[in-house]
């Protein structure tokens, strides 16, 4: 996160008016401060909580949004390091994974009944986050990259058509898609989409 963008997210929680007394000021930062925390780090934040706790995304994003209430209610006295908010969230929510794993281990395993069986479907959710990370991802490569992948893989061009629309010898299209490629992939695995 960019310095600019964490002193946003602690400088409307460094106000006088603590969060048990909201005013509409006030309650107008704090869905602000949480709605950017949300869009910083909320994508991170939930693909790490369901991987730890099997895909369970209910249960993930309970854990995603009590992470972002205790920061919330941190506000000003929570400490940032250089590297921002991030880690400290991510240490927040490690630690809630593993009191949710500790209370589940120590309940009984009820059996399950026909009605208490829960039947998957397919809500979309999993290509939602997947189309975020990735496009979190392609934000991280260069113009040129960008590019090279939409001519060759998002319309399908190719290789001689890619070269004849952006006035490169098919050789470069070769090289170009096969660096952008292998850039994308280190994107997707530093997200922890691809293994």
């Amino acid at each position: 996160m960019s310095t600019q963008r964490t002193t946003v997210l602690t400088a409307e929680r460094t106000g006088s008016t603590p969060p048990r007394t909201a005013t509409r000021g006030a309650a107008a930062d704090a869905e602000r401060f949480v709605r950017e925390l949300y869009a910083e780090h909320g994508t991170a934040l939930l693909a790490y909580a369901a991987r730890r706790l099997d895909n369970d995304w209910h249960r993930a994003q309970d854990l995603v949004q009590e992470t972002a209430v205790r920061a919330w209610r941190r506000g000003p006295s929570l400490a940032l390091s250089e590297d921002g908010i991030r880690p400290w969230l991510f240490r927040v929510l490690r630690n809630l994974v593993i009191d949710d794993h500790r209370a589940r281990a120590v309940r009984p395993h009820a059996s399950h009944q026909l009605d208490d069986v829960v039947v998957p479907v397919a809500d979309g959710t999993d290509r939602v986050l997947t189309v975020q990370l990735v496009r979190e991802a392609l934000a991280d490569l260069t113009e040129q990259q960008r590019e090279i992948l939409h001519v060759v893989h998002f319309r399908g061009l190719t290789v001689d058509h890619a070269a004849g629309f952006l006035g490169i010898p098919p050789g470069t299209v070769k090289s170009r898609a096969h660096n952008a490629m292998r850039a994308l992939r280190r994107a997707l695995v530093a997200r922890d989409v691809l293994g």
